[in-house]
């Protein structure tokens, strides 16, 4: 509506962290208005002692050794110190690296555009470049966003996405970024180029380095480079250029961070989608930063009803958790919570850190931060609160995960199944009027993209409009 409201013949879209990327491209996709993208970029590396330190990904670790009573206070003080000493956005793969990245692979950003350091000069060198190009897209009237964020782009970014070990939130934004494009994008259309593009980038959460490493790497060009094969390298991008034009000359400089395509950190992409019983509609796994031996598991359900159930009673030792149990956190999903938010990646209970427990399998219709890991099984549709099966778990139940199947069972009759369903009733809504209620009656579900159902699909701004704004 921003971009309607003003008669603009070009738009600089400025994004930073996490969902503000994904945001600005829905609403450019929607105007079609010509748009290039600039976000922010990465702080530069944390260090505490002599260890680098990512924001988020090791606050969490460092944050459980101090639960484990393995890391003083004063320590936990020093290490908050250390983490964030820049401008910028995480500088871990998390969802606002990853999604910088999906803008650049998707063509709304020139090349180079999701590494560069956000205090380095060659952002701001980035950002005038990027600026004299808005002006040469506004005096051309493009190309518009719908030339270029096509059915091929998503496979760009997809493929993209897997081979960086990206956030779980891109899977959702870019199904809502693909809704406003008009471009059916299915979560199937995830798992089957995951299948098939290996993991490449060894970045934190997902291997061991940094942006700032992954930036002197090559960046995105040389992933984009090394993925040249599996790519649709005719896609249209925001310079005018093909996108195999754009990276056909980048280079690698750090085969540690950016390993060749014959030589992957793993032989599939970094997030994997599941079905079953407990998630007709699909969930998430960041399989790249989750434990292999937890890929084929089952275990009793403990069961939480939403974030303050859990943040009660998750060391309360009479629930029994050991660790082969499963976290179910339920009404944490688009209408649930409401707003879905990042409380997937549950605390293992104190109790079983102090036994070198570090990982367990996790369930919920929440999100997690793309700096988190684990065995977190997100996104899980349709969302308890709405009466999917999520809702239907109880206390004790056996659940079955099994990564390579891409199969989520609860081990449950069907005829039990059956009779919890028709005892099931809707929890009372959050809001019964305004905003609250029209976030409620038009959020779509996770494997959807928790867009707005009335805000899906373009409404192009005309020329007549343009030309009817500047004279009022």
């Amino acid at each position: 509506e921003c971009i309607r409201a003003y008669p603009l013949d070009a738009v600089v879209l400025l994004s930073g962290c996490d969902k503000t990327t994904p945001a600005m491209l829905m609403g450019a996709a929607s105007a079609d208005v010509p748009a290039i993208m600039v976000t922010g970029g990465p702080m530069l590396r944390g260090r505490w002692r002599a260890e680098d330190l990512g924001s988020g990904t090791d606050a969490r670790r460092l944050w459980a050794e101090h639960r484990a009573e393995r890391l003083s206070d004063e320590e936990l003080c020093e290490v908050e110190a250390c983490l964030s000493r820049s401008a910028g956005h995480c500088m871990v793969m998390g969802t606002a690296s990853t999604m910088a990245a999906m803008a650049e692979a998707l063509g709304m950003t020139l090349p180079g555009n999701a590494a560069i350091p956000g205090p380095d000069s060659r952002r701001l060198v980035l950002a005038e470049l990027s600026g004299r190009r808005a002006v040469e897209l506004a005096l051309a009237g493009g190309p518009r966003p719908s030339e270029i964020l096509t059915a091929p782009a998503f496979d760009n970014a997809i493929r993209a996405d897997m081979a960086i070990g990206g956030s779980t939130n891109a899977i959702v934004h870019l199904v809502a970024l693909a809704g406003r494009a008009e471009v059916p994008l299915p979560l199937a259309r995830f798992d089957e180029l995951s299948r098939t593009t290996p993991l490449l980038v060894n970045v934190k959460p997902s291997g061991t380095h940094l942006m700032e490493d992954f930036f002197h790497a090559g960046g995105l060009p040389a992933v984009l480079r090394e993925l040249l094969p599996l790519l649709h390298g005719d896609a249209l991008t925001v310079n005018g250029r093909s996108l195999a034009d754009n990276v056909r000359d980048a280079a690698c400089w750090n085969p540690d961070v950016i390993r060749p395509l014959g030589m992957p950190l793993g032989p599939e992409g970094g997030t994997v989608i599941l079905s079953g019983n407990l998630c007709p509609d699909g969930a998430v796994l960041k399989q790249s930063a989750a434990s292999p031996a937890l890929f084929t598991h089952r275990g009793r359900a403990v069961v939480f009803a939403g974030q303050a159930d859990l943040a009660r009673r998750i060391d309360d030792p009479a629930l029994g958790i050991d660790a082969t149990s499963v976290l179910v956190l339920t009404h944490a999903g688009p209408k649930g919570a409401p707003g879905m938010p990042e409380w997937g990646a549950a605390p293992i209970p104190a109790r079983l850190l102090k036994q070198g427990v570090t990982d367990m399998v996790r369930i919920s219709d929440a999100r997690m931060s793309g700096t988190s890991y684990g065995t977190v099984i997100l996104h899980v549709a349709p969302e308890s609160a709405v009466g999917g099966p999520l809702a239907l778990v109880r206390e004790g139940d056996e659940i079955q995960l099994d990564v390579p199947a891409r199969r989520l069972t609860l081990r449950v009759p069907d005829a039990e199944l059956a009779r919890r369903r028709a005892a099931w009733t809707p929890p009372p809504p959050h809001f019964t009027s305004g905003w609250g209620r029209l976030f409620l009656d038009h959020v779509l579900q996770a494997n959807e993209g928790c867009d707005f159902d009335i805000l899906r699909g373009r409404r192009p701004v005309t020329r007549a409009e343009s030309v009817l704004e500047t004279r009022l």
